[in-house]
């Protein structure tokens, strides 16, 4: 056998060698990217479930509060506490509602919220059961106090209908969505800082999901802020707009033009009050929709 033979047999080998190798790289990358959408997939079903999870048991929470409010109870105090952390649940239900199922960190937190309210409602049911315990009449109400959870029972229900019909409502292709979300304190030279004293603005930086099935043209984004205390932040008290039939406050608007394509933009606030430590959340809406819910933090 000659050298310019063996050489010759010598590069077939290595060519074949190369294919063989790059077809099983291939495969491999194939199967890991199936492997990753499985995997996403599943983590979203879950997430998911437990969020709906949860729903059931702040629902089933409120019954609870709505129940023993319609007890005999002599004591004042503990009737408005009940009243108090009733409002609480209610709330928090409200704001899981809205809660995207992706938002798993405020999923997380709004658990450890209701764990918290289980808390103190096993503080209250002793309470109550201490001053109901010589008062007979708990008998003869016992059967109205039934019907009264059968009836709580039957709202629970309807309002878990009237949830999924939203959710479906949202859910609509042609829906805006916003990504991207980002809130960033300026200092009074409009530069990024992180000492508390010298936050005279707060940056919203947001991008508006590309979807061409909606309706092109003028629209107006508002964006509804909201301080830990729960209270929405507002430079006038004519700042409303109308969502599902009702005239509610937002904190800034901008008009923007939409063609289908993604937008990104941004939102100021003027800082002239005192803020608040803690969680707030940004709500966003266009189009009469809530279109995306993030939570964002000041530090002191």
């Amino acid at each position: 056998m000659t050298e310019k033979s063996t050489k010759k047999n010598t590069t077939k080998i290595v060519l074949i060698f190369l294919i063989v190798a790059l077809a099983i790289v291939s495969v491999l990358l194939v199967w890991m990217n199936l492997q990753q959408k499985t995997e996403m997939k599943e983590m979203v079903e879950l997430m998911e479930f437990e969020k709906e999870q949860l729903e059931d048991e702040y629902e089933e929470l409120a019954i609870q509060f709505d129940g023993y409010q319609t007890q005999d109870i002599h004591n004042d105090s503990l009737v408005e506490l009940l009243s108090q952390e009733k409002q609480r649940v209610q709330d928090l239900l409200e704001e899981l509602r809205i809660t995207k199922v992706t938002n798993a960190r405020r999923i997380a937190e709004l658990k450890k919220e209701l764990a918290t309210v289980r808390q103190v409602m096993v503080s209250y049911v002793h309470q109550i059961d201490s001053l109901d315990r010589t008062n007979k009449r708990l008998v003869a109400e016992n059967q109205q106090v039934k019907q009264q959870y059968q009836e709580a029972a039957r709202q629970a229900k309807q309002l878990e209908k009237e949830r999924t019909q939203l959710a479906e409502v949202v859910s609509r292709a042609s829906m805006l969505e916003i990504n991207h979300f980002q809130m960033t304190p300026l200092n009074k030279r409009d530069r990024k800082t992180s000492i508390y004293n010298q936050i005279q603005k707060l940056q919203f930086d947001y991008t508006v999901g590309r979807n061409i099935t909606n309706k092109p043209g003028m629209k107006t984004l508002y964006m509804r802020i909201t301080r830990p205390d729960g209270e929405v932040m507002q430079k006038s008290i004519d700042d409303v707009f109308r969502f599902e039939n009702s005239d509610i406050a937002y904190s800034i608007s901008k008009d923007f033009e939409y063609a289908g394509e993604e937008i990104s933009g941004s939102l100021y606030w003027l800082v002239e009050e005192i803020l608040q430590i803690g969680w707030y959340n940004a709500d966003f809406f266009v189009d009469g929709e809530l279109i995306g819910s993030y939570p964002f933090q000041i530090k002191h």
